[in-house]
């Protein structure tokens, strides 16, 4: 019973985890790295478990996670991806229908897992796929079925791993043609021959049988034997070459005749390298390349002098590392055949120099690669034989990335190279150049990129068509190259666009990453044939300008043709655009037609102003403020007298009983009439009621009583302190004058000031004036006429007599009370 109880808990804890994990939205995460062009990268996210990602999505990368399974839901509705990697993850399970929706995939990517076997249902829906990777995974064998049955449109397979042991006749069924076949085979035990051989027609095949090679070498021949097609290029990795025993599968090659081998990895003694030549007697091997190679010999091939090598063509060797660099000998033992190749490629190898006699072997060479290695200035001329000229059939030489430092001792050591039209120099020392060189009139392509040139000079051949000058230490170009199609400048110190009429066949331009900070549409037209343009990466000042040219021109649709996009052109001024595409730039109205703008406003202002100006003239506001700064400044004068008294002691006296205010023009009236009547009175005057009317009154006029060399002004306010009354004689010539309306003014000020008290000014029509015949800017008469009771003076004589007493008792107001 207890068993049962036990057995009854555990299928239940099983179902519940399968419950669990059954949920397609209980643990799963998201990625939402996917960028416009629907590609999801999501590598490196630390995922346990296939992210959900836009069903949208053409390609999703997920490599180098920590995913451990693929299940049934985790693609599903993913029909329109066309690219997965699951690359160097820790995949040890799929379900059998995780793929089954992904029918437009092409590309799938299963290398670096943990997949112990390989399942076929996998496969049975991706009828799409062309490319399959299932490389480094520990299965032993493909399967008992075909995995790859339903992929007819299969062109790229790689499987394979270090626990590949058996590949049986049948394992590739379904694949009828390939373009790229990698195998990883360096433990396998059993093959059963053709089982690759049902693949045709086949291009590049990839083996590693390091094991094979070294232990079963009839398992080796016989992958060989399946695989080897004269123009199917062959690629043999990680092998161990000791004696001849190790060499016989190529003599399952040598028999298919081989044209194009390849070794990479490569660890092999002088036995091995003469048996393989042997082998390879008379077989018609047109390439020949070896990356990464290790040489446990001194270099002692004499052995294979008497082979047949006339067919190889190209011979091609990297990374070349020998163990006894002492005791190695000279590549003069190889004479049989060097004279053969046209193209050889000696790279990364430590090669300090080449012998005269062994350039002289190379009779047919036509291409010479002998980059990043030791030569040096002394070393090169060694090599090119002191420039006589030995390989005249020489068209391309790369010696970039070595220690040369003199630009005059290259150009001299190919001089006479009559033939040369490639040259490459760049990763190199040059610091300078001469003013004059000589070359092959036959040069058309120098590569000086990557040096340390800090000016050109005439030096450079007038007969180029492509110059790559970029990642040096240029400030300007100025140098007529009349055949120049390409030119290439980008990584430089350039503020501007070298002058188009210096290369007036110039196609293409580059000229990124420089200091450029614009360019208009006169600088490209000046360029008669240029047609693309790579500018970008350049610190852009987005003046108005240049975006508009760049947004309405070149992506308009002109002759010149952004090759670099439009998203490498990005502001770097001003700082508020920083960063930002020039493409979208949205500048205003008001910066870019600043001399508009700023001319519009200021007719605007200007005419506001005037229109202002107008205005206040029409309401006398100018008049007011002129006379408000008038009377405060008097007002000033006036409160210093008043302290001056104050701390004197002394009363302010009354000097006046009135002061006068009139205009010049009626000065005669009020000197023969107004004066005399009232500061000497007649005696006998008839109406008169008693002496106390006759009194003498004391009037200040600002001709005889003013003081001479005092402000006018000052003088005018003194007057009115020093007066009872202030006598305005009105008529036309009044409203005229600028002094009366003072004079007016600062009366209806006296006002406020809290010292005088009553009516202190009286008014005398002098000819008839009403109030409406008086101009609106007089508003403060146009007010006194309206509160104030004035005096009319008689057009009849007769009448005189009764205005004179008015004027009299209006004068002495309370002081009649004191007699």
């Amino acid at each position: 019973m207890g068993q049962k109880t036990n057995l009854y808990f555990t299928l239940l804890f099983v179902y519940l985890c399968w419950g669990q994990r059954s949920n397609p939205d209980g643990e799963r995460s998201s990625c939402n790295k996917c960028d416009l062009q629907l590609t999801c990268n999501c590598s490196y996210g630390r995922f346990t478990h296939v992210p959900m990602v836009t069903d949208r999505a053409l390609t999703l990368d997920l490599s180098f996670n920590d995913i451990t399974g693929v299940t049934s839901y985790d693609l599903t509705g993913h029909r329109r991806l066309r690219a997965l990697s699951l690359h160097g993850n820790r995949v040890a399970t799929i379900h059998p229908s995780a793929f089954d929706s992904l029918w437009s995939l092409e590309e799938l990517d299963l290398s670096d897992n943990q997949l112990t076997a390989l399942n076929h249902k996998w496969f049975r829906n991706l009828e799409a796929l062309q490319k399959l990777n299932l490389l480094n995974n520990p299965y032993s064998c493909l399967g008992s079925h075909p995995v790859f049955q339903r992929l007819v449109r299969l062109r790229r397979l790689g499987f394979g791993g270090p626990a590949l042991e058996e590949l049986k006749r049948g394992d590739l069924s379904g694949v009828t043609e390939l373009e790229e076949l990698t195998v990883h085979g360096n433990n396998l035990k059993s093959y059963e021959s053709g089982a690759l051989g049902d693949v045709w027609p086949l291009g590049r095949v990839t083996l590693s049988l390091h094991g094979p090679f070294l232990t079963n070498t009839a398992l080796a021949s016989a992958v060989l034997a399946d695989v080897t097609y004269p123009e199917t290029p062959l690629i043999l990795e990680d092998l161990h070459l000791i004696g001849n025993k190790s060499v016989q599968p190529f003599r399952a090659s040598a028999k298919r005749r081989v044209r194009k081998m390849a070794f990479n990895n490569l660890f092999a003694s002088d036995e091995a390298i003469v048996n393989i030549l042997v082998a390879l007697d008379g077989v018609p091997v047109t390439s020949l390349s070896m990356d990464g190679v290790t040489l446990t010999g001194e270099g002692r091939w004499e052995a294979a002098k008497q082979t047949d090598q006339k067919s190889i063509d190209e011979f091609f060797v990297r990374n070349v590392v020998v163990l006894n660099i002492f005791k190695f000998v000279s590549f003069l033992q190889l004479g049989f055949m060097l004279e053969y190749p046209r193209k050889v490629s000696v790279i990364n190898s430590r090669v300090y120099v080449m012998p005269c006699n062994t350039s002289h072997l190379l009779s047919n060479l036509q291409y010479l690669d002998l980059s990043d290695n030791l030569l040096t200035d002394l070393t090169l001329a060694e090599t090119m034989c002191n420039g006589d000229g030995t390989m005249k059939d020489l068209r391309v030489l790369n010696v970039s990335g070595n220690a040369l430092k003199s630009f005059s001792t290259v150009s001299r050591q190919v001089t006479k190279l009559s033939k040369l039209t490639h040259l490459d120099i760049s990763r190199t020392g040059y610091s300078s150049m001469p003013e004059g060189c000589s070359w092959p009139s036959t040069l058309r392509y120098l590569n000086i990129s990557r040096a340390k040139l800090t000016t050109i000079t005439p030096c450079l051949p007038a007969t180029l068509e492509v110059l790559d000058l970029s990642n040096n230490d240029l400030k300007d170009f100025m140098l007529i190259l009349p055949a120049l199609r390409e030119l290439h400048l980008s990584g430089n110190k350039l503020l501007k666009l070298p002058p188009g009429w210096l290369f007036p066949n110039l196609q293409t331009l580059t000229i990124q990453a420089n200091t450029l900070n614009r360019f208009d549409r006169a600088d490209l037209q000046s360029y008669g044939r240029l047609q693309d343009l790579w500018a970008g990466q350049n610190k852009f000042a987005c003046s108005c300008d240049f975006v508009h040219f760049l947004q309405s021109g070149i992506k308009g649709g002109e002759d010149v043709h952004l090759a670099d996009g439009e998203e490498s052109y990005v502001c770097d001024s001003p700082l508020y655009l920083q960063g930002q595409p020039v493409a979208q730039v949205q500048l205003s109205i008001v910066v870019c037609q600043r001399v508009l703008f700023v001319s519009v406003s200021c007719g605007v202002a200007l005419f506001v102003g005037i229109l202002l100006c107008v205005l206040l003239w029409r309401l006398h506001a100018f008049w007011y403020v002129k006379m408000t700064w008038a009377w405060l400044r008097a007002k000033r004068s006036s409160l210093r007298r008043r302290h001056r008294r104050d701390r004197s002691g002394s009363e302010e006296l009354l000097s006046y009983d009135a002061f006068v205010s009139y205009s010049e023009r009626d000065a005669s009236w009020v000197e023969n009439c107004l004066v005399p009547e009232l500061e000497e009175p007649r005696e006998n005057d008839e109406d008169s009621v008693d002496q106390r009317t006759l009194r003498p009154l004391t009037l200040c006029l600002h001709k005889r009583d003013f003081l001479p060399g005092h402000w006018i002004v000052d003088n005018i306010m003194s007057a009115m302190e020093r007066s009872r009354r202030t006598v305005f004689v009105l008529s036309e010539n009044f409203v005229q004058s600028d002094w009366c309306r003072y004079e007016l003014d600062f009366s209806h000020f006296q006002l406020f000031d809290g010292n005088a008290g009553g009516d202190t000014a009286i008014l005398i029509l002098l000819e008839p004036l009403s109030k409406d015949d008086i101009p609106k800017r007089f508003c403060k008469l146009r007010k006194l006429m309206s509160s104030t009771t004035y005096l009319e003076w008689p057009q009849d004589e007769e009448r005189s007599g009764e205005f004179w007493r008015s004027l009299r008792h209006a004068l002495r107001g309370e002081d009649e009370d004191d007699y």
